[in-house]
């Protein structure tokens, strides 16, 4: 397990590295979004540009690295997104590696865990 301070300096680093890609998306009328080290832009740039931009932003670092998935839909997180005629849809998604795990009501866990997956369970039956 890493440093507590891991996610901080890594948020600060991509703070300066994705300022100018946020300026552009959001010129473009674009949608930016970025949780830790998932990143999804929604922007309507022809296939070309996009892929051109997507280059020009590799060359930024060394090490990170977008690639591009064109189409009218896709998966982020925990979210199936959907794009019907400009209109974005979205509904819970589950990884195929998805497991879900329940937790034994005669263990010693605090009753705020116990809680916390009825929650879970009600969520997971709305999709």
């Amino acid at each position: 397990m890493g440093s507590t301070l891991t996610l901080t300096i890594a948020n600060c680093y991509m703070y300066f590295y994705e300022r100018d890609i946020v300026k552009q998306v959001s010129n473009s009328n674009g949608l930016y979004l970025r949780y830790i080290d998932d990143i999804l832009i929604i922007i309507n740039w022809p296939i070309q540009h996009l892929s051109k931009q997507i280059n020009r932003w590799n060359e930024l670092d060394l090490i990170i690295k977008l690639k591009a998935q064109v189409g009218h839909s896709t998966n982020f997180l925990d979210l199936y997104i959907e794009n019907k005629n400009g209109e974005l849809f979205t509904k819970l998604y589950h990884k195929p590696s998805y497991e879900a795990y329940y937790l034994p009501f005669n263990g010693v866990h605090p009753i705020h865990a116990y809680e916390n997956e009825y929650s879970i369970c009600y969520v997971n039956s709305c999709d």
